[in-house]
């Protein structure tokens, strides 16, 4: 061989070998086996921003995850259920006054280094990398004291692992330390060795989904970054239920049979052919992460869907003003709601499920659901419901109710698209009386005594050839020719949001308010009832749930600076994306 030749053969053959080399064959997505129905993982090692983002994250929730732990526990001592209670004591004291890092550390996880959440089969299986395999086995110690008893060990051909069936559910918690990894997975009491030791990974599968590439290319194709990508596989999950074959699907099978006293439910091949058929219209979804650091977490979800669904709305442009605006207002939310096209689309749907009904008695009720539906749309299309094309919500200001008051004093827009404007108005002045009358030339005009007195503010109407536009509050009358005559957005816009934190943090103050005022008069009806079947604990524990749960989204709130979001309608399918901004 010549020499230039011999160089360029070797340059090609590291190349290849560099392409291959960079694969860890020990990653966790190494042990998941191709045609996984559902997985998320990470692609590659955590850098340093998003791994400090998502302790950020968990250290803001953990406080309320910690009190609703020992809540439910309080709730499992008050059933007889001591060993799940002690478990769950024992699962917050992991977490309780520590931070999300310290946590990780005392459990000997390397979140960092990667992780997978996947299905082998059915059954969910937990794989995540150890920094330190015997901090991992203390803690699973801790839980087995905490429980009150030892796990059984047992040996599958050389892999050893710990293992308890959950009382009579015919299903067993199997845990594990596989190399370098810890894995929990639930199986079938009855599972045998060799299924135990493919889930465990002491079998690897015949190909694997790194091998495979497929997470990899869809992380590419939506631009997800390789953090944290899933993806949920419709057209695999939905006949392998349908089936009635799975081993865990086939154990809550039986074991449901036995608690009712009815034969075991069984599969006609339909249902298997009929799940195949409902995949087909929604094949995947699938999300990952766009952006995470500490001051940003964009998500992206992709609903992958037949060619007649999106074709249907891809090239829709929605005439809604506002659809296409970046917004500044407090809240800001606008909504395609295209009646004809959505009409004419479901009545498709609903007239080829009559043509070829679902036969599989799992399937049966979407008969007569697609029926409704039917009729549903023929309704739709009634005047002046039928020439709606969408609505724009905007806020400007929110204050709480407080008493004598009974609604929120909000200020703010609203904009309803229509095909007939006119015909619209025509009906709201039959409604609202009065000499009220309304040109389309845009410009505002009062809305009735009586409106602006039900109110308690102020308010004005506008209107052109395509929408109406109602502003409640001062000043808002000089705004309407503006949402008016906003953008409405590229073909296949169907919805945008956007809220800032003030707004986000009124909503939780109130949201929690409320929660907290139904769960004290709860307590208090409770305490004053003689009752003995009335279970005091548990009304206080459901007070303290709530409490807690509130008490974490206000943490979260506290760090938001604004959220917006969207959904579009792409060749492939619906793609929602979504962005938190932090302070």
């Amino acid at each position: 061989m010549r020499p230039t030749k011999r160089l360029i053969a070797l340059g090609v053959a590291g190349v290849l070998l560099a392409a291959c080399g960079h694969k860890d064959k020990d990653a966790p997505l190494a042990f998941v086996p191709a045609d996984t129905p559902y997985v998320a993982a990470t692609l590659d090692k955590l850098d340093d921003d998003a791994y400090a983002a998502i302790m950020a994250q968990a250290n803001s929730e953990l406080p309320g995850q910690v009190t609703q732990m020992k809540s439910f526990a309080q709730d499992l001592d008050a059933k007889g259920n001591k060993d799940g209670a002690n478990l769950l004591r024992a699962l917050a004291t992991e977490f309780d006054g520590k931070s999300a890092e310290d946590a990780v550390k005392n459990m000997g996880l390397d979140v960092k280094t990667g992780s997978a959440f996947y299905g082998y089969g059915l059954a969910p299986v937990a794989r995540v990398s150890l920094a330190d395999t015997a901090a991992w086995d203390a803690f699973v110690g801790r839980l087995e004291t905490a429980y009150g008893k030892k796990l059984e060990t047992a040996d599958a051909g050389g892999q050893s692992y710990r293992h308890v069936t959950l009382s009579d559910s015919g299903i067993q918690l199997v845990i594990a330390t596989v190399g370098k990894q810890a894995v929990v997975t639930l199986l079938p009491a009855d599972a045998g060795q060799p299924q135990i030791r493919q889930v465990l990974g002491a079998d690897r599968p015949e190909k694997n989904l790194q091998d495979d590439g497929r997470l990899a290319d869809i992380a590419k194709d939506k631009g997800y970054k390789n953090y944290v990508v899933g993806q949920l596989d419709l057209t695999r999950l939905l006949p392998l239920v349908a089936s009635g074959k799975d081993p865990l699907f086939s154990t809550f099978l039986k074991q449901q049979a036995k608690k009712t006293g009815e034969p075991e439910p069984q599969l006609p091949p339909s249902c298997q052919a009929e799940a195949t058929r409902i995949a087909a219209r929604v094949p995947s979804l699938s999300f990952g992460y766009t952006r995470l650091d500490a001051k940003h977490q964009d998500q992206r979800v992709d609903i992958a869907l037949a060619d007649d669904i999106t074709k249907a709305f891809s090239g829709l442009k929605v005439e809604l003003p506002g659809l296409g605006t970046d917004a500044t207002a407090a809240f800001d939310v606008s909504l395609a709601l295209p009646i004809e096209q959505i009409r004419t689309f479901f009545t498709a749907q609903a007239e080829a499920v009559a043509a070829k009904p679902f036969e599989c008695p799992a399937f049966a009720s979407m008969n007569d659901s697609y029926a409704k539906l039917g009729q549903t749309m023929q309704q739709a299309a009634i005047p002046p419901f039928g020439d709606v094309r969408g609505v724009r919500i905007v806020l400007d200001s929110f204050k709480p109710a407080t008493p004598p008051a009974q609604l929120p004093a909000i200020t703010g827009r609203v904009v309803l698209a229509t095909r007939n404007p006119a015909g619209l108005v025509a009906m709201g002045q039959a409604v609202l009386g009065g000499d009220f009358k309304l040109s389309a030339d845009g410009k505002a005009t009062p809305l009735p005594q009586n409106v602006a007195a039900s109110l308690g503010m102020p308010a004005w109407a506008a209107m052109n050839n395509q929408a109406i536009a109602i502003g409640v509050g001062a000043g808002e009358d000089a705004k309407l020719g503006d949402v008016l005559t906003a953008s409405t957005g590229d073909a296949g816009r169907l919805s945008r949001l956007h809220l800032n934190g003030d707004m986000y943090r009124s909503w939780v103050d109130v949201m929690a308010e409320k929660a907290q005022t139904y769960a004290e008069s709860t307590a208090n009806d409770a305490d004053n009832n003689d009752d003995p079947q009335v279970d005091l604990s548990a009304h206080a524990n459901a007070a303290a749930r709530s409490k807690a749960q509130f008490d974490a989204m206000k943490a979260q709130a506290a760090r938001v600076q604004q959220i917006s979001g969207e959904a579009h309608m792409e060749d492939k399918g619906l793609v929602f994306t979504g962005s938190v901004e932090y302070k």
